[in-house]
C-alpha cells in the first residue's frame, strides 16, 4: 500500500492535484502562516497545475517526469533569507504544454504576457520539444511569483549549446553568457558538466533574467565554488564554508551537483551564483541531513527551528533511519542566510521508465 510520507494515509486514487495542495497547505500551516494570506495563492496553485492533476495516483506514473526518481511531476522548496519564508511548488507540464492549452488557460495567459518567454521560447518548443517545468513561488506578504524551466536534459550536448548561445544573444545577455561559459568550460580541471536547464522570471518587466543550469559529476566543493566564483556576487569563503558544512567537512561535493548562475540585463557577466548539493549523497540518514542543513542556517543567522518543523511535517522520523523527502539544499552567497531546502515525495511503488538522460541522475 502506498503511504503518503507526511500523513501516512494511503494515497492510491488521489487526485494528483489534491495531493499537491495538501502538501502545500501543510507547508503553509506548519510555518504559521495565516489563512487570509496563504488561501489567495493557494487556489492560483490550483488554477495553474496542468490537467494532470485530475489524473488518480496509481502504482505507477501514466506519464513519467525528470523532477523526481519515481517519476513524479512536483516539489515543493523553502527559501529561508528574509523575515518570511518563500514557498516554492515546481511542477513538470508533461504533455499539457501551453501550445496545446486552451486560450482561457491561466498558464497560457500568463507566459503569453511574458515579453521574455514570448521572445525565446520557440528556440526551446521546436522538436524535440524541451520540457516545460513551470514555479510558483509566495513569500508572504507579496503576491505570488513564477518562473518556468526548459530542460535540456534530453537533448544533446551541442544542440544545448547552440540553442542556449542563440537565446542568450535574443535577450541581449550574449556577453554575459559568454564570459562565464569561457571561465566555467575552459578552467575545468577535472570532472564533468553539462548545460541541464534554461530558467526564466515570468512577468511584464523590460529586464530579463535567465538562470542556466549545470550538472557536474567527478567534482569536489572546491570545484563547485570556483564554477561559482564567475558570479559578480558570490563570496568564496562564505560559499567554501557552507558546502563544507553540507558535507561534512568532506571535499566530494556528492552526486551530480547543480550550479545555476542567474544573468540580469544591465551586466556584463553572470551576476549570482547558486550551487546545489544533494544530501542523500552525503549523509546517512535525515536526520543527519537536517542537522547539517540547521547549523548551516544558525551559522548564518537564521533559525531552524520552522525548517525542522516542516521537515518532521513531511517525513516523521523513522526507526529505521529512512532518508525521508529532503533531496537538495542550495546556498547563494550573495546575503547571509540564502538557503533552500527541496522536498520531494516518492509517491509510485512502480516507477515507470525515467526519461532520457535520468540515468545519469543521483
Amino acid at each position: 500500500m502506498s503511504l503518503s510520507p507526511f500523513t501516512q494515509r494511503p494515497i492510491l486514487g488521489r487526485a494528483m492535484g489534491e495531493y499537491l495542495i495538501d502538501i502545500w497547505t501543510t507547508a503553509c500551516e506548519t510555518l504559521g502562516l495565516a489563512a487570509e494570506q496563504w488561501q489567495p495563492p493557494t487556489q492560483e496553485l490550483q488554477r495553474l497545475l496542468p490537467d494532470w492533476a485530475d489524473d488518480q495516483i496509481q502504482a505507477a506514473p501514466r506519464e513519467t517526469s525528470y523532477v523526481a526518481d519515481d517519476g513524479f511531476p512536483a516539489e515543493l522548496s523553502a527559501n529561508w533569507s528574509g523575515a518570511h519564508p518563500e514557498l516554492r511548488m515546481l511542477f513538470d507540464c508533461l504533455s499539457d504544454v501551453p501550445h496545446r492549452a486552451g486560450v482561457t488557460d491561466p498558464r497560457s495567459s500568463l507566459w503569453s504576457g511574458s515579453s521574455l518567454f514570448t521572445s525565446i521560447s520557440r528556440l526551446f518548443r521546436q522538436p524535440v520539444a524541451a520540457p516545460l517545468w513551470h514555479s510558483m513561488a509566495w513569500r508572504a506578504p507579496n503576491p505570488p511569483a513564477h518562473k518556468v524551466y526548459f530542460g535540456l536534459y534530453g537533448w544533446p550536448l551541442a544542440r544545448r549549446g547552440a540553442v542556449v548561445d542563440r537565446a542568450m544573444q535574443l535577450v541581449g545577455l550574449g556577453r554575459a553568457w559568454e564570459h562565464a561559459r569561457h571561465r566555467i568550460e575552459n578552467g575545468a580541471r577535472y570532472g564533468s558538466r553539462e548545460i541541464e536547464f534554461v530558467g526564466l522570471d515570468i512577468g511584464d518587466s523590460a529586464v530579463a533574467r535567465v538562470k542556466i543550469y549545470y550538472r557536474h559529476q567527478g567534482v569536489d566543493v572546491a570545484e563547485m565554488n570556483r564554477v561559482a566564483s564567475v558570479a559578480l556576487h558570490h563570496d568564496e569563503g562564505r560559499a567554501l564554508a557552507a558546502y563544507r558544512m553540507l558535507t561534512g567537512g568532506r571535499d566530494d561535493a556528492g552526486d551530480a551537483p547543480l550550479t545555476c548562475l542567474a544573468f540580469r540585463s544591465g551586466y556584463q557577466q553572470a551576476v549570482e551564483a547558486t550551487t546545489y548539493l544533494r544530501m542523500p549523497s552525503l549523509t546517512t540518514c535525515e536526520q543527519e541531513s537536517v542537522e547539517r542543513t540547521s547549523a548551516l542556517m544558525e551559522s548564518e543567522g537564521v533559525p531552524a527551528q520552522r525548517f525542522v518543523a516542516l521537515t518532521e511535517a513531511f517525513s516523521p522520523r523513522r526507526s529505521d533511519g529512512g532518508r525521508g523527502v529532503l533531496e537538495l539544499v542550495s546556498h547563494r552567497a550573495r546575503r547571509s542566510g540564502d538557503v533552500t531546502t527541496y522536498f520531494r515525495f516518492p509517491t509510485f511503488s512502480q516507477p515507470a521508465a525515467l526519461p532520457v538522460a535520468s540515468a545519469q541522475r543521483a
